[in-house]
């Protein structure tokens, strides 16, 4: 166990590797003071790179349309190592967790009583549910400090291109569990309480195990071991639901941040912050409660698997209803920064542009060649309106007001002063009193017979507003509460059939497939869930991207994802695979009415003279008084 734990601290020393190696990159150096990040410096060449850059390139002389990949000092990598070392540090993660977590099981399962395994396992559930809770709280304190803390950012934290400092928590994890490999290697390999067990079991058959002890480990004897385990109806009924439980709710654990990001408007650190300290806080408590009350109840086998089957149904249902908590106005905004998207893909082969009615304004960026222009959102000056970019506003200049940056002279805004109609050539379209609301919800197509150069020359002067850095306010606290309720009531529910799911799994194998048993199950977990569930819900998330960034080589990550279809298929999809896993829990239901969970058992405190000497033995070495052990002093039965 010792030796799985040095592994998963070696697993964060190793993922901290790429920042100490590759820093924390370009574009994380371009927004600190100390490598130009803001505009307030009044050396021409300084201005003027950062207006190439950032603003619209149709005032420009020289040719900057795809010059970044031109550029000496802005050759790409490619990624391959740090992805190697990022693949390395999960494999030995893998190895690490499936040590310590089949073998610590089994150790603690050997060396309790029966009749306090529920309770126990809900504890060790407990603190493990409790992890991601402190882990994601550390990441929220990480998060909150720039990815390098040496310099100064230009931008604040709650700006959508803020990177905090990632790394710094593996660091201190890592520290921690070394630490704790200390620990745990000072644990004797079998405890004086094992020892009495299996004696006593030798004794009362002893011909079975020294058969057993006699044969030596070999290809045949596992795959009769999981031929037993496949042909147990209990076994892979109980497994096969928890696969597709686990399968449809792998996106919530990996992706909910990024989710609430999304759908709510939040800063990384905020939803980080909610996703540990919220959610999985009412996890622990629903585990923690359920084994006490299993613990002192005692319910019977088909009580356990009933209560899973009503944990499935209300993870269908809370699954449903998550469509349904979205934030109007983030989807607005979301619509309101593709409607100003360039035209360059609008173009026909006459070099004519099919111009929707909703897009009218989106020939003021024609000529500005964003392509290149990195996500950066700005918001213009009425609070109304939110671009991709300056670039996508069609501004040419900033300047610094209060420390803080406004672009000006944006040809896709207003000016306050600004006419209220404008009017094209008679083969074009006329446009008069429109607003932003209005061209999101207008789908009429109409095509316009004017090149991009002579239709941008049309637009009139009332072009020209401001822009603020940052996307505009939205105010989504109503619903995203609702989706932090709902949260909370579904991880407590769904934690509390965590130890019922455990103790059926354990109970409905014999001793001696107990540790192939889930050795077995994690390895059917990796194939069927962890390996293929974040590839098919990252597929289906990448899906409902609508801007893509543009590398020089390939196209780069997602700038802006489309809030409500992301909802409704992500939500969907997991809500079918968690049904399939509710009837699954009904054949476990249905096969386990035989199954005895809290069978009575042996006296564990018995044993001969020696082996009671012995733990006393060993409780005078820990400083413990040293209390005789008597045949009498029984445990209290099942």
């Amino acid at each position: 166990m010792a030796v799985g734990i040095f592994c998963v601290a070696m697993f964060c020393f190793i993922t901290l590797l790429p920042h100490l190696i590759w820093g924390p990159g370009e574009d994380a150096l371009s927004l600190t003071l100390e490598q130009g990040g803001v505009g307030d410096s009044t050396d021409y060449d300084v201005q003027l790179i950062m207006k190439r850059k950032t603003l619209c390139r149709a005032g420009f002389n020289d040719s900057l349309a795809g010059a970044e990949c031109y550029s000496p000092g802005n050759t790409e990598e490619s990624g391959i190592a740090p992805a190697f070392l990022l693949f390395l540090a999960q494999f030995i993660s893998g190895i690490g967790g499936s040590l310590y977590y089949t073998l610590g099981t089994s150790y603690m399962d050997d060396n309790i009583k029966r009749s306090k395994t529920p309770a126990l396992v809900s504890v060790t559930y407990f603190m493990k549910m409790l992890g991601p809770a402190v882990g994601y709280s550390l990441a929220s304190f990480f998060l909150k400090v720039y990815i390098a803390p040496d310099l100064t950012p230009s931008i604040t934290n709650t700006d959508p291109r803020w990177l905090g400092a990632w790394w710094a928590g593996w660091a201190v994890l890592g520290s921690l569990l070394l630490f704790m490999a200390f620990l745990i290697s000072m644990f004797p390999q079998t405890m004086p309480r094992t020892i009495i067990r299996r004696r006593e079991a030798r004794a009362r058959g002893e011909q079975v195990e020294q058969s057993a002890s006699s044969e030596k480990a070999s290809l045949s004897d596992m795959i009769d071991t999981v031929k037993r385990l496949l042909k147990n109806k209990i076994y892979m009924c109980n497994t096969l639901a928890a696969i597709f439980y686990m399968f449809g709710f792998m996106p919530f654990w990996m992706y909910t941040p990024k989710y609430i990001e999304v759908q709510y408007r939040v800063s990384a650190a905020r939803a980080s912050f909610f996703t540990g300290s919220v959610g999985l806080v009412f996890s622990a408590f629903g585990i923690l409660i359920s084994g006490f009350v299993i613990t002192k109840f005692k319910p019977t086998a088909r009580c356990l698997a009933m209560w899973n089957v009503f944990v499935s149904i209300i993870a269908v249902c809370a699954t449903i209803t998550y469509p349904f908590l979205g934030c109007n106005e983030s989807d607005m905004q979301s619509r309101q920064m593709v409607l100003h998207k360039t035209l360059h893909d609008l173009r026909d082969s006459n070099n004519h542009v099919v111009i929707a009615r909703d897009e009218v304004q989106q020939a003021c960026n024609l000529n500005c060649d964003c392509d290149f222009v990195k996500y950066s959102p700005v918001c213009s000056e009425d609070g109304q309106t939110t671009f991709i970019s300056a670039c996508h506003a069609g501004c040419r200049d900033f300047a610094m007001e209060d420390n803080k940056k406004i672009f000006t002279d944006c040809s896709c805004i207003p000016s306050p002063i600004g006419a209220a109609a404008f009017q094209l050539s008679e083969d074009s379209i006329e446009v008069s009193n429109f607003s932003v609301q209005d061209l999101a919800s207008n789908n009429d197509s109409v095509l316009t017979t004017s090149t991009p150069s002579s239709f941008i020359s049309n637009l009139p002067q009332f072009l020209g507003g401001r822009a603020f850095s940052g996307p505009c306010p939205v105010d989504c606290t109503a619903m995203f509460y609702s989706y932090i309720a709902l949260v909370c009531l579904l991880k407590f529910t769904g934690a509390s059939g965590r130890t019922s799911n455990f103790l059926v799994s354990v109970r409905c194998v014999s001793e001696r497939d107990k540790a192939t048993s889930l050795g077995f199950g994690m390895m059917l977990f990796s194939f069927f869930v962890f390996i293929p569930s974040p590839i098919i819900f990252g597929y289906i998330i990448d899906s409902t991207c609508v801007v893509w960034g543009k590398t020089c080589t390939r196209k780069g990550n997602c700038w802006l994802y489309e809030g409500e279809s992301m909802r409704y298929i992500m939500n969907f999809t997991a809500a079918v695979f968690v049904a399939i896993g509710t009837l699954f829990d009904v054949g476990t239901w249905y096969y386990v009415k035989n199954l005895q969970i809290f069978e009575a058992n042996r006296d564990e405190n018995m044993g001969t003279k020696e082996e009671r000497e012995l733990i006393n033995v060993q409780r005078a070495d820990n400083g413990e008084l040293a209390k005789p052990i008597k045949v009498a002093d029984r445990a209290d039965s099942e």
